[in-house]
C-alpha cells in the first residue's frame, strides 16, 4: 500500500473509533432513519448526533438527503457491518484465543 493509502485507511478507522458514531451505525443498520429518530435510537443529543453524523458523511460512512424539513441518514456501503462483525468476534474472544490465532 502506498502512503496515502495507508493514511486514508488509518483516518477511517479513526472514525470507527468512536463509540458513539458505532451506535450510529448500528441505528442504520436496519434502514434510513431521520435525525429525531436516531435521537431517540441513541440517546444522543442533537448537536452531539448532528457532529458525529458530519463525521461520519465526511468519510463515506453514510449517506443523507433531504425529504422536506427532514434529513434521512442510510448506510452508505453495508461492507462497514462486516468490519464491525469482524471486530465484534475477535473481542468476543478470550485474549489467549486471539494470541494463538494471530500466532
Amino acid at each position: 500500500m502506498t502512503p496515502a493509502m495507508l493514511e486514508s485507511v488509518a483516518a477511517r478507522f479513526k472514525v470507527l473509533a468512536e463509540p458513539a458514531r458505532l451506535q450510529v451505525l448500528q441505528a442504520l443498520k436496519g434502514g434510513p432513519q431521520h435525525v429525531s429518530a436516531l435521537m431517540a435510537m441513541t440517546d444522543l443529543n442533537q448537536a452531539n448526533l448532528s457532529r458525529h453524523l458530519q463525521v461520519l458523511h465526511l468519510h463515506g460512512f453514510v449517506t443523507r438527503r433531504r425529504q422536506g424539513t427532514f434529513i434521512h441518514y442510510a448506510i452508505a456501503d453495508a461492507r462497514v457491518f462486516a468490519l464491525c462483525d469482524l471486530m465484534c468476534e475477535a473481542v468476543s474472544r478470550p485474549r489467549s484465543a486471539t494470541v494463538r490465532a494471530t500466532a
